[in-house]
């Protein structure tokens, strides 16, 4: 069973995220709030990345046996 199959736990630190009411912000704090959520999605591409290529990488040793 995948990690995408399980139900969010109700305390998901993303699900209190979207939760969030935006209009309290000012224009410059939703300007910081995107640029830490655009770093927040580059870091998790690049460990989507790496994960897949470690996978690739066991899958690839265990056919050779």
């Amino acid at each position: 069973m995948d990690d995408d199959d399980l139900p969010r736990r109700r305390d998901d630190v993303l699900t209190a995220l979207v939760k969030q009411p935006l209009d309290p912000l000012s224009v410059d704090e939703l300007g910081e709030r995107i640029a830490v959520l655009e770093g927040e999605i580059a870091r998790v591409k690049a460990h989507r990345i790496a994960a897949t290529g470690q996978k690739a990488a066991a899958e690839a040793l265990f056919r050779k046996s």
